[in-house]
């Protein structure tokens, strides 16, 4: 047996999230048949680096698997992408050592965010970024607020309540903000996140940017450790995994 470490992307508006749920379309189960057919009916099972929730998609999510099939790695890839459904391609696959871990040999990732904030919003866009009604935020105190956030904490106040996670604490590295034409977008890093961490962290900044929060808010809010206490959960769509990093990265 082989081990295969594969980058794949995937636009999550038409799955039920990641992982595997009974009766219903998700990134794993699709993956997981294409593997099942070029292996003669045999289960192969993909580990990926953390599951993504319905809607939410992925730029660089890593996933491996093991496989019995002796096919170059290029040739394996374009093996997948032709039998894969149009909203998931692999974009990398190489082979790596028997012991290489997706998750678990994982050292931190980074997601995206995307608000658009123009006066008319793209029906092409509208799976991709969430719409703010021709809002237009102050960035500078979303980002004075931002400080608040970049560190090592206990982010019990970003993580939602039906966690069964203890251990809350974690390190964001970065965490910025940046203009594309009329979208916002929200890019944050850190050693790990906790479930709905980064939607809930977009959601009180955004309160930040329209000027229902400020610096001390939000360090206040840290420190209370009180889901309660920070801003609405924000929408699925506006949400990317962009990369996740290894040591040897």
């Amino acid at each position: 047996m082989t081990r295969i470490k594969a980058i794949i992307s995937y636009d999550g508006t038409q799955f039920a999230g990641y992982q595997v749920q009974p009766g219903k379309r998700t990134v794993q189960l699709e993956i997981e048949k294409v593997l099942s057919k070029m292996h003669k009916g045999a289960t192969v099972k993909i580990i990926a680096s953390g599951r993504t929730d319905a809607r939410v998609h992925a730029t660089g999510q890593t996933i491996h698997f093991d496989t019995s099939l002796m096919i170059p790695s290029d040739n394996y890839m374009k093996a997948l992408n032709v039998q894969l459904p149009r909203d998931i391609r692999v974009l990398q696959l190489e082979q790596v050592a028997d012991d290489f871990h997706a998750r678990y040999d994982a050292v931190g990732k980074r997601y995206r965010y995307i608000w658009d904030c123009g006066t008319v919003q793209s029906p092409f866009r509208r799976h991709y970024a969430v719409e703010t009604n021709g809002i237009k935020p102050n960035v500078t105190a979303m980002i004075d607020a931002a400080r608040a956030i970049v560190g090592q904490h206990d982010f019990s106040c970003f993580c939602a309540a039906n966690t069964s996670v203890i251990d809350k604490v974690r390190t964001v590295s970065a965490l910025d903000f940046e203009w594309h034409q009329e979208e916002l977008h929200m890019t944050i890093s850190g050693d790990g996140f906790l479930y709905n961490m980064v939607r809930i962290i977009a959601g009180t900044l955004w309160e930040a940017g329209i000027e229902k929060r400020d610096f001390a808010s939000v360090v206040q809010t840290i420190a209370s450790q009180d889901r309660n206490q920070s801003g609405k959960t924000a929408p699925a769509h506006g949400l990317y995994l962009e990369e996740v990093f290894y040591d040897k990265e």
